[in-house]
């Protein structure tokens, strides 16, 4: 993966986050669910593609 990726996945992914923080806040009255869980699930995949691409493992890396 290319690690200048790595601020666009993060920002991509506390954007998502807030959003999720958000509707809840909101719209605590009547809740949906189903793209409350669509939301967290996209923030994790956009923390977890910033986490692919910062520790992405070097050929000559030594264990």
């Amino acid at each position: 993966m290319n690690p200048k990726f790595l601020i666009l996945y993060l920002i991509a992914g506390t954007l998502a986050l807030i959003l999720v923080i958000y509707q809840v806040i909101t719209n605590s009255s009547d809740l949906n669910t189903g793209r409350i869980v669509l939301n967290v699930i996209i923030s994790v995949f956009f923390y977890y593609l910033a986490y692919k691409t910062y520790h992405e493992k070097k050929d000559n890396e030594l264990m």
